[in-house]
């Protein structure tokens, strides 16, 4: 199925808790354990891009359709930017 809506809510969650924990903690070692566990977890599901750059590379690898690179990047950074406004909000 070409728009999964699993794959784009991981993508969406997977960003938002990075971008927060980054923002966060400015720690290292939490930045490198959230990307280990947001890989394990999402990965099978979506392939675990998390990244704008990374989806990019996908679709140049062809794991990703050109349909899907759009979807990819819209939830990507809508979760980039609701992980950096949880983070003001609670700062």
């Amino acid at each position: 199925m070409l728009y999964d809506i699993k794959k784009y809510i991981v993508e969406f969650f997977g960003t938002l808790l990075l971008t927060f924990v980054i923002l966060v903690t400015d720690n290292y070692l939490a930045y490198g354990a959230t990307e280990a566990l947001i890989c394990y977890f999402g990965g099978p599901i979506s392939g675990a891009a998390y990244n704008p750059a990374i989806a990019l590379a996908f679709l140049a690898n062809k794991d990703i359709s050109n349909l899907e690179i759009i979807p990819y990047v819209i939830f990507e950074i809508i979760g980039a930017l609701c992980g950096f406004f949880l983070y003001k909000l609670i700062k």
